[in-house]
């Protein structure tokens, strides 16, 4: 097994579990603002793609990522640019969902076109070093693990929490 394997596996797991945690999900349940210094469902779940397809495609392939290239900011309402990381709380709890739908297709995108880049990215490119701001430089395999899967997961465990709040059940 090379590292493809492990990365394809767990960014695929993370995926199902994320579309499988919003399927059912209303536009009412993903926009839900629980008390505190929190965000919703759906701030969650697009902050998680956006930070997978900006990765896979703006951060280690220089092109435009999904959420541009088929138009999905202008068809969801949502920035251009911004994918929540950096955002103030304010602004990041006034991201609205409009259409849960919409969510899932750009989930699907996102999924079949980071599956498609590592089945395919060399090894080596993988093995070289990218500076991730904050975090500092890594290799590729580990922005891949850590920003994109960890941090995914992480958030995943933020949506499956708020739907227990809102009396679901787990999204896995």
């Amino acid at each position: 097994m090379d590292i493809r394997e492990l990365l394809l596996d767990g960014v695929g797991q993370l995926n199902d579990w994320l579309d499988n945690a919003l399927k059912d999900v209303s536009a009412e349940q993903m926009n839900w603002l629980p008390e505190g210094k929190s965000v919703s469902i759906g701030f969650n779940a697009w902050h998680v793609l956006r930070t997978q397809d900006n990765i896979t495609n703006f951060v280690l392939q220089r092109k435009n990522p999904v959420w541009i290239e088929q138009g999905y900011f202008e068809k969801m309402g949502l920035p251009k640019v911004d994918q929540g990381t950096g955002m103030s709380l304010e602004d990041a709890r006034a991201v609205r969902i409009p259409d849960p739908s919409l969510l899932l297709a750009y989930s699907s995108a996102v999924a079949k076109d980071c599956a498609a880049f590592l089945k395919t990215v060399p090894l080596e490119t993988l093995d070289e070093i990218q500076m991730i701001r904050p975090l500092g430089e890594m290799p590729r395999w580990k922005v891949l693990r850590q920003v994109v899967m960890t941090h995914g997961f992480m958030h995943l465990g933020e949506i499956n929490g708020h739907k227990g709040q809102l009396g679901m059940a787990f999204g896995i």
